[in-house]
């Protein structure tokens, strides 16, 4: 998978993004996955994510996250979205004890999700990496605008968007909390990392 793959960013911002998500192989163990991505979910929720959401349905910033939870598919794509490596260690040694039967896809700085996979006693079965934007890179919005809108990776959050609701914060009429969760109600997965934005905003403020 990567749609968590592309997200901009300076290793100290990138310190608090973290995703954390169960998908099923179709076809091969899909079928009775439903209570799986609901185990996957109740253990992922313990944690406090700052956004959950399934990409078949949406996210709790869309919709009631109870609503999530009883309308899994067995192509559902359950995704939650932490701040710190800590948490993400903790969640992984769960979720690794409770052997869910899903496959568990980790984004995030390499180096800390090598250590929270490890400490939780597995290996990354395959590593994928990001090499950036190549081309005329003048062309793109500035790097803070891109650091908010590739946190969703299909490109479901402008730049327009994002300039705009900077621009709304700037003038006083929206606070940093709502201009992040409307930036993440855009993204339907859920990968979306609001606080991370809301930080970004307050910088460019």
């Amino acid at each position: 998978m990567t749609h968590t793959l592309h997200r901009s960013g300076n290793p100290s911002s990138l310190e608090q993004d973290y995703v954390v998500f169960a998908i099923a192989a179709q076809g091969f163990n899909s079928e009775g996955s439903i209570p799986k991505f609901e185990q996957f979910a109740n253990i992922a929720l313990k944690y406090n994510p700052v956004n959950f959401g399934d990409m078949k349905q949406g996210n709790v910033f869309m919709m009631e996250k109870e609503e999530i939870l009883k309308n899994f598919k067995e192509n559902s794509i359950v995704h939650a979205v932490f701040t710190d490596k800590d948490t993400v260690l903790a969640c992984l040694k769960e979720i690794k004890e409770a052997d869910i039967g899903l496959s568990i896809v980790v984004s995030g700085l390499i180096h800390d999700t090598a250590v929270a996979c490890k400490s939780a006693g597995t290996a990354p079965h395959t590593v994928e990496h990001s090499l950036g934007i190549h081309g005329a890179t003048e062309k793109l919005p500035s790097q803070a605008v891109r650091d908010i809108s590739t946190m969703c990776g299909h490109g479901m959050v402008a730049f327009s968007l994002v300039e705009h609701l900077v621009d709304e914060v700037k003038k006083g009429r929206t606070s940093l909390e709502k201009a992040s969760q409307e930036l993440a109600k855009q993204c339907v997965c859920g990968v979306f990392n609001p606080a991370r934005a809301a930080e970004i905003i307050e910088k460019l403020l």
